[in-house]
């Protein structure tokens, strides 16, 4: 049994990303709903919250059906993340994790996410101060390193499991590489044979499916995977990993009736959170997720982008389920090449 502090994630648990924009509590819910045996909030900026914007307090809420559950906070000012962490603690999740991960010119550049990679000495004190302030386990995400010159993984994870991380999910690739390049998973692998290493350590890239879940776990020897663009549109992705995982099989690919009908409970529990016109216009990056491969669905994309309304949405994913009643999609996952078609918000690489 795998354990991130004292709390039992599974035997080889399955984490739902911290995405920008994306893993909001509706899409969590319905995660969750297939298997996701982690979840985490967006990433939520610590001078955000020390200020109480509303945007960043707003991300720190969840519901226990979401549970175990991340709150993931990021900045470049040590004394900010430490108030920022007892700040997240008091909301009583069950981790608290910290983002080495994003490599936006606009949070890196000072010195957050990823940029503060090339700043080994700051990133280990910072993670000391964060864990000494809290009572809760904290975890890192991080990358393979800063960039070509620096990818020194291997030296980082030691050092932030010495001041006390519990867990660490490791992408693989550097700040610099972009996600249209293949995640090169060699020194997660290395990171995990490392004998010094006896905290769980999470694989993250690429893991769209059950047979690429299958290569990963076999090949790196990882205690669990973390699942981003896989899960886009395909919340389903949780269920076919494990039944893959467990009998080497694939599920049924959802008819249009099941994706009608989570696609449905997403927009039901998007509207509850954020109210109607907030949630009509931010699931309109999810719609063509959750119809693709679908053929001729051009011209329901766009009366989906178009409806204002969210019982006008409700008639239409009904014309939509009555249309495609039998009609089989391309695969689901044909999306996922080369990075494409990313929900709109900050670029792909914060949801990788």
């Amino acid at each position: 049994m795998v354990k991130i502090g004292s709390i039992e994630v599974g035997e080889f648990p399955i984490l739902l990303a911290p995405m920008e924009d994306v893993s909001d509590p509706p899409f969590r819910h319905v995660c969750k709903m297939f298997g996701a045996d982690i979840t985490y909030t967006e990433f939520i900026s610590s001078e955000g919250l020390i200020r109480e914007a509303a945007k960043s307090i707003k991300k720190l809420e969840f519901t226990d059906f979401e549970r175990p559950i991340g709150i993931q906070i990021y900045g470049h000012d040590i004394d900010s993340m430490v108030e920022a962490a007892r700040f997240a603690e008091s909301v009583k999740p069950d981790i608290i994790d910290i983002n080495y991960g994003c490599p936006v010119k606009k949070v890196a550049s000072k010195g957050a996410g990823s940029g503060i990679m090339n700043n080994v000495p700051k990133m280990v004190a910072m993670t000391a101060a964060v864990v000494k302030a809290v009572k809760l386990p904290v975890t890192v995400k991080t990358r393979l390193g800063y960039d070509e010159q620096n990818k020194n993984i291997v030296e980082i994870a030691e050092k932030l499991q010495d001041v006390g991380i519990q867990a660490i999910t490791i992408h693989g690739r550097l700040r610099t590489t972009r996600s249209s390049v293949p995640a090169d998973w060699t020194l997660i692998g290395e990171v995990k044979k490392n004998p010094r290493m006896h905290i769980p350590v999470f694989g993250n890239g690429d893991v769209i499916d059950g047979p690429s879940a299958r290569h990963f776990k076999d090949t790196y020897g990882v205690d669990g995977l973390m699942i981003a663009r896989g899960s886009y549109g395909n919340p389903w992705v949780f269920r076919e990993v494990k039944q893959y995982l467990a009998d080497g099989t694939l599920p049924p690919m959802p008819d249009i009736h099941e994706r009608v009908r989570i696609s449905r409970i997403h927009l039901e529990k998007s509207v509850d959170w954020k109210g109607e016109r907030l949630a009509i216009l931010e699931m309109r990056k999810h719609w063509s997720y959750y119809f693709k491969g679908y053929p001729h669905f051009k011209p329901f994309r766009i009366r989906l982008m178009e409806v204002e309304t969210f019982s006008d949405m409700l008639e239409l994913l009904g014309e939509i389920e009555a249309h495609f009643h039998g009609i089989e999609p391309a695969s689901v996952h044909d999306k996922l090449q080369g990075g494409a078609n990313e929900p709109e918000g900050l670029p792909s690489e914060c949801r990788l």
